[in-house]
């Protein structure tokens, strides 16, 4: 049960309905996060357009996809892992992919560093080395990429944050975190 109101699209005032419309049209349903962020339509507005922003980015959607469900993981979002998965796989991404990338790993070098660098962030909190940015620039990413990087990570804060602290229900097939240990 969500610890936040879960805002019904069809009661919701226009400002609200007008976003929650949009993303019901993109995902074909109304995801229950983004009704729980629709209690404050300044949050929902900078969550939905983060989203689109970073869709329009340099890096492809599946490399989006890997870093969220490492950040997912990491941060044990049960709900983040199972949507992000799910949007992994229509990106392209394996069953095999999703759970190497969730793991934080990858066969392919460039998506394997910007994964390490994505943990990085979330686990020293943003502190980064000289040697870490130019691990990525050695795979071929250039600053605009590393920033959109960062931009992942910080988006995924938000989202992971949202769903794990106000227990926002699980509406994507499950996908088992990992064990730790």
């Amino acid at each position: 049960m969500s610890r936040i109101a879960l805002v019904d699209p069809a009661a919701a005032s226009a400002d609200r309905k007008a976003l929650l419309d949009d993303i019901h049209g993109a995902f074909g349903a109304t995801p229950n996060m983004f009704r729980a962020v629709a209690n404050s339509p300044a949050a929902l507005r900078a969550m939905w357009g983060a989203f689109g922003a970073l869709g329009a980015g340099s890096l492809s959607p599946r490399l989006g996809e890997e870093i969220a469900v490492a950040i997912a993981d990491r941060n044990r979002c049960e709900y983040c892992l199972a949507a992000h998965t799910a949007l992994g796989r229509k990106a392209g991404a394996s069953a095999a992919d999703m759970a190497r990338a969730q793991a934080g790993e990858s066969d392919d070098p460039a998506t394997a560093a910007a994964l390490a660098f994505a943990l990085k962030l979330v686990e020293d909190r943003g502190q980064v080395s000289d040697a870490d940015v130019q691990r990525l620039r050695d795979q071929g990413f250039d600053d605009g990429q590393v920033m959109e990087i960062l931009a992942h990570v910080a988006l995924n804060l938000f989202t992971n944050y949202t769903n794990v602290a106000f227990g926002v229900p699980l509406d994507f097939p499950e996908v088992k975190l990992r064990a730790r240990g």
